[in-house]
C-alpha cells in the first residue's frame, strides 16, 4: 500500500492510496470465496467452481465489487495510521483506477485542527462566595416547611390568591365549546400561573358552590392557531376552596423532617449541607470561567463536521432519553412546535462552542504534559464497577483498549481544568453601581 496526502482547504485533506499487488489478490480471493455460491457451471456442485474457471467464464471483474468492499477499509486504516493522521469525519471515497492488478482510489477527509493556545495560566476569574448565611438557612427551612404543608379547607372566607381552588371549567368561543377547553374537579392554585392571564384572577372572591363566568383573552403566541388573539368565555363552578398549612419551625418540626431531635441540630446540618453544595456550584462557576477564558485566547478554526457529529449525537441522546418515557423523538418536537432542523440550528450554537473549549483543554494537557497514571484509571474503573456492581477486572476487561483511551483522555481533560482554575488569578466581583439619576433641569 502508498498512500499520498495532499492538502486542500482548511484542515481537509486527500488520500490517494494505491493498493498493493497482494492486498489485490487477498481481495479477490475474499470475494471469490464469498460469492462462489452465486455462480452455477455445469459440471460443479454450487460452491465448487474454481476461480480460476469461474473468472474464465464471467470474467475477473465479477468479483470487483466484494473486493474492493474487502479492501477500501484495510487500506485506508493503514494509511491513516502510516501518516499518523487524527481524522474527525467519515470519509468520503473515489476509486481512480481499478483493472486488473491494479487498484487506486482517494479519501477525502477532515483532520483535527491545530489549536494555536494563548495565555491559560493566570487567567482572571472572578472568585466565588461560599459563605452560607443565616437567611441561606432559613431559606432552606422555609423551602422544606412548604414541601410538608398540607391542604386544609376553607369555609369561612371567599378564594383568595395563594388558594387551590377545585374547579369545573367549559370554554367557549363565539358561544360554542371549543377542544381542549373543559376541565372537571381541576385543583387550580390562584397565582401559579398555571392558566391564561387573567384566569386565577377572576376567581379570588369566590366561594364553595359560586358559579363564575371567566373572560380571557388567549395570547397571541398561543399554541392552538384557533384560538391565538381569541376571547373567550370558561364557565367556570367553584367546589372547595382550600389553603396550605404550613408547619411551625420548631424543635417538632425538626424531628418531623430529619433526624434530629432539635431545630439547632437540624440548622447545623442544614448548614454543613449548604456548604458543600455552595463549595461544589462555586468550583464549577469558577472551572467554567477559565475554560472560557483559556479558550478565548487561544485560536482554532472548528470543523463543520464536528459540530454537527456532537449536535447529531445530542439528538440521539434525546431520542433515547425520550424512548425510556415511551415517547418517539417526533412526537416531542411536534409538541413543542419546532422541526428536526430547528432543533439541529438550536443546538448548534452550544455544540461549537464546547467543541473549542474540549480542542483547547486536550491542547493545554497535551502543552502542560498532563498524563493520567495507571492508578487514576484504575480508580474510575472501581467507580465504574461498584455503578454496575461488577468486579473491577471484568469491567476493565469488557471496556477494552479504545474505552481505556477515552478513560484516560477524559482524565487529562478534567487535570487540564483544574490545572488552568489553580492557576487563575481570583479577583472579586464587581460590584453594581446604581444608575445616576438625571436631574432635570428647569428655565427660569
Amino acid at each position: 500500500m502508498q498512500a499520498k496526502l495532499e492538502n486542500l482547504e482548511k484542515t481537509n485533506v486527500k488520500l490517494t492510496i494505491e493498493t498493493s499487488p497482494e492486498m489485490f489478490e487477498e481481495g479477490l480471493a475474499y470475494a471469490y470465496k464469498k460469492n462462489v455460491k452465486k455462480y452455477k457451471v455445469d459440471g460443479f456442485r454450487p460452491g465448487k467452481v474454481p476461480r480460476a474457471i469461474l473468472t474464465k467464464m464471467y470474467g475477473e471483474e465479477c468479483l470487483y465489487d466484494e473486493a474492493i468492499n474487502y479492501i477500501i477499509p484495510r487500506d485506508y486504516d493503514a494509511a491513516v495510521e502510516e501518516l499518523k493522521l487524527l481524522v474527525v469525519s467519515e470519509p468520503k471515497f473515489d476509486i481512480v483506477t481499478l483493472e486488473k492488478g491494479k487498484f487506486v482510489f482517494t479519501a477525502e477527509v477532515t483532520l483535527k485542527p491545530e489549536v494555536k493556545l494563548g495565555q491559560y495560566e493566570g487567567v482572571e476569574i472572578v472568585e466565588q462566595s461560599t459563605e452560607v448565611t443565616d437567611e441561606d438557612i432559613e431559606a432552606e427551612l422555609k423551602k422544606t416547611a412548604e414541601q410538608n404543608s398540607r391542604m386544609v379547607e376553607v369555609t369561612d372566607r371567599p378564594a383568595e390568591m395563594g388558594d387551590t381552588v377545585n374547579i369545573d371549567f367549559t370554554g367557549y368561543l363565539d358561544g360554542e365549546e371549543f377542544a381542549g377547553g373543559k376541565g372537571e374537579n381541576h385543583p387550580l392554585e390562584l397565582g401559579s400561573g398555571s392558566f391564561i392571564p387573567g384566569f386565577e384572577e377572576q376567581l379570588v372572591g369566590t366561594n364553595a358552590g359560586d358559579e363564575k363566568d371567566v373572560n380571557v383573552t388567549f395570547p397571541e403566541d398561543y399554541h392552538a392557531e384557533d384560538l391565538k388573539g381569541k376571547a373567550v368565555v370558561f364557565k367556570c363552578k367553584v367546589h372547595d376552596i382550600k389553603k396550605k398549612e404550613i408547619p411551625a419551625i420548631d424543635d417538632d418540626f425538626a424531628s418531623d423532617v430529619s433526624e434530629f431531635d432539635t431545630l439547632d441540630e437540624y440548622k447545623a446540618d442544614i448548614k454543613a449541607k449548604l456548604s458543600e453544595r455552595k463549595a461544589t456550584s462555586a468550583k464549577n462557576i469558577m472551572q467554567n470561567e477559565a475554560i472560557e477564558a483559556a479558550t478565548a485566547n487561544a485560536e482554532v478554526d472548528v470543523p463543520d463536521c464536528m459540530v454537527e457529529n456532537r449536535v447529531n449525537n445530542q439528538i440521539e441522546d434525546y431520542r433515547h432519553q425520550l424512548g425510556h418515557s415511551g415517547v418517539q423523538l417526533e412526537q416531542y418536537l411536534q409538541y413543542m412546535g419546532m422541526t428536526l432542523e430547528q432543533m439541529k440550528e438550536d443546538l448548534s450554537k452550544q455544540a461549537g462552542k464546547d467543541v473549542k473549549e474540549m480542542l483547547v483543554l486536550e491542547a493545554i494537557a497535551k502543552d502542560a504534559k498532563i498524563e493520567a497514571t495507571d492508578i487514576e484509571i484504575d480508580e474510575e474503573i472501581e467507580k465504574m464497577a461498584k455503578q454496575y456492581n461488577m468486579e473491577a477486572a471484568e469491567v476493565k476487561e469488557r471496556l477494552g483498549e479504545a474505552n481505556l483511551k477515552n478513560i484516560a483522555e477524559n482524565i487529562k481533560i478534567r487535570k487540564a481544568i483544574e490545572l488552568i482554575t489553580d492557576k487563575a488569578v481570583k479577583v472579586a466581583a464587581k460590584e453594581e453601581k446604581p444608575a445616576k439619576k438625571t436631574e432635570e433641569k428647569t428655565e427660569e
